[in-house]
C-alpha cells in the first residue's frame, strides 16, 4: 500500500523529523618523515637540460650565434644521443677541410647530420678515395650542404663521380669544376639518370671531347636534360628541309651544340604557353629561329602579344613571323595597318598573314600606294618599292655586246647569204 505524504504539513514539522548523522571522530594518521620517498638529486629532465646546455656551450665555442641555438637544438633532437666529445670531434673533422667559421656555420645549419662523427668521417674517406683530398673548402661545402638537402650518401657521390670518370673520361679537375658549377647532379641516381643519359650521348654519336666541352660550358643544361630529350632535338635538326646555307650555319658549332640550341628555344617557347609538340613544329617550319638570339625572339613575341594583340597560338599557324625582320617588315607594316584602321580605311579584317606572307610589292600595292599619307609611314621601304630593283650605275655596260666595224665586203657577203636562203 502506497504511503502518501501530505503536502499540507508545516515546514517546521518536516524539518524536525530530519535528524543529522552521528558525528565521527576523525583521526589523522601521521608518518615519520624518514619514510617519505626521496626525490632523486638528478631527474631525467635535469639530465637532458644539462646535456643541452653542454651542447649549446660547445656550439657557442665554435662561433654558433646564440640567437639561433634554441631553434637549432629543438629541430635537431637527435643530437641528444651524442656526447659533447663526439660532437666536438665531428666539428674538428669539418675544420680539417679548411673551413672558416662562416662556412662551418653554413654547413651545420644546412646539413646538421654532419655532426654525426661516423657520417662526416665517411665523407672524408670518400673524398680521399676519389683522389679529391685537396679539394677546395667551397667544393666540400657544396657537397655537404647538398648531401643534407637531398639526402645524399657518400656512396651515391662515389658512384656518380666514378660514372663520370668512366663514361666521359673526366679527370679530377674536371669533376671538381662540374661540382662547383652544378652540385645538384650529386642527387641524381646512377641507374635512374646518369647512366641512361650517358648512354644516349654515345648512341647519338657524340664524341667524349665534344660532350666534355659542352658540359664544362653549361653542366646544368646538359645534365639537367631528361632522357630522350636530346634525341628529339637531334632528330629535328637531321630532318630540317631548309636552304643549305641555313643548315650549315646551324651545324657550324657541332651537332651537340645545335641540339642544345633547339632545346633552349623549345623551352623558351613553352614558357609562353606552347606545348612542346607545337614548339618543335614552329622550329621545323622556321629553322632560322634556331640561329637568332633569345633576346631577339623574346622581343618579337612580346611585340606580337602586347602590341599587336595576337595570342601565342598564332605562331603555330604563322611560324614565319619569327623569321621576319623586325625593323624592315614587322614594325613598318604594323604602323601602316594601324593608321588605316584608325581612319576606317580597311574594308576587311587584316590578320597576321597579311603582315607576314605578303611580298613587299603586294603589300605596297594593297595598303600603301592607294593612300599617299602611308608613304611617309612606310618610309624608305616605300621609295625602294616604287623605284623597283635596278642594277647599279654602269653595270649595263658589262652586258652590252661588243661592236665590230662593218665593211662593204661584209655587207655584200650578208646579202648573198640571205639570197641563198630564199
Amino acid at each position: 500500500m502506497a504511503i502518501r505524504v501530505s503536502s499540507r504539513l508545516p515546514l517546521r514539522l518536516l524539518l524536525s523529523q530530519i535528524r543529522p548523522p552521528p558525528l565521527r571522530k576523525i583521526q589523522f594518521l601521521t608518518k615519520a618523515v624518514d619514510h617519505l620517498p626521496r626525490v632523486p638529486s638528478q631527474s631525467p629532465q635535469n639530465s637532458q637540460f644539462a646535456h643541452q646546455a653542454s651542447v649549446a656551450s660547445l656550439l657557442q665555442k665554435y662561433g654558433f650565434p646564440q640567437s639561433q641555438l634554441h631553434e637549432f637544438l629543438q629541430k635537431n633532437r637527435f643530437l641528444s644521443s651524442y656526447t659533447p666529445l663526439e660532437l666536438e670531434n665531428s666539428i674538428k673533422v669539418l675544420l680539417s677541410f679548411g673551413f672558416s667559421q662562416k662556412i662551418l656555420l653554413s654547413v651545420l645549419i644546412s646539413s646538421p647530420r654532419v655532426l654525426n662523427l661516423g657520417f662526416v668521417e665517411e665523407w672524408r674517406l670518400t673524398l680521399s678515395e676519389l683522389g679529391l683530398p685537396t679539394a677546395s673548402p667551397s667544393l666540400v661545402q657544396k657537397v655537404l650542404e647538398y648531401s643534407g638537402r637531398f639526402q645524399i650518401e657518400p656512396e651515391d657521390f662515389r658512384r656518380n663521380v666514378a660514372r663520370m670518370k668512366e663514361d666521359l673520361g673526366f679527370s679530377n679537375e674536371t669533376v671538381i669544376r662540374v661540382c662547383h658549377m652544378f652540385p645538384r647532379f650529386l642527387a641524381f641516381g646512377v641507374d635512374g639518370k646518369l647512366r641512361p643519359l650517358f648512354e644516349e650521348f654515345k648512341d647519338l654519336g657524340f664524341v667524349r671531347n665534344e660532350v666534355r666541352e659542352v658540359l664544362l660550358e653549361n653542366p646544368e643544361l646538359l645534365l639537367g636534360m631528361e632522357v630522350g630529350e636530346l634525341s628529339r632535338c637531334t632528330e629535328l635538326i637531321r630532318s630540317l628541309k631548309c636552304r643549305l646555307p641555313i643548315k650549315e650555319k646551324i651545324l657550324s658549332r657541332g651537332q651537340l651544340r645545335a641540339a642544345i640550341d633547339v632545346k633552349l628555344r623549345v623551352d623558351f617557347l613553352c614558357k609562353y604557353g606552347l606545348i612542346r609538340r607545337d614548339a618543335f613544329k614552329v622550329l621545323y617550319v622556321e629553322p632560322r629561329t634556331i640561329l637568332y638570339e633569345l633576346q631577339d625572339v623574346e622581343r618579337k613575341i612580346d611585340f606580337l602579344l602586347h602590341r599587336m594583340g595576337f595570342s601565342i597560338e598564332h605562331l603555330v599557324e604563322f611560324p614565319e613571323y619569327l623569321g621576319a625582320n623586325m625593323e624592315k617588315q614587322i614594325i613598318p607594316r604594323y604602323k601602316v595597318i594601324e593608321h588605316l584602321r584608325s581612319k576606317g580605311g580597311l574594308g576587311f579584317e587584316v590578320g597576321l598573314k597579311h603582315l607576314i606572307r605578303l611580298s613587299r610589292q603586294k603589300f605596297y600595292n594593297l595598303f600603301v600606294k592607294p593612300y599617299p599619307e602611308c608613304e611617309d609611314i612606310y618610309g624608305r621601304l616605300a621609295r625602294e618599292v616604287a623605284r623597283g630593283h635596278r642594277h647599279p650605275t654602269g653595270l649595263w655596260k658589262m652586258f652590252k655586246p661588243e661592236k665590230f666595224p662593218e665593211s662593204e665586203e661584209d655587207v655584200r657577203n650578208m646579202k648573198l647569204f640571205m639570197k641563198s636562203l630564199v
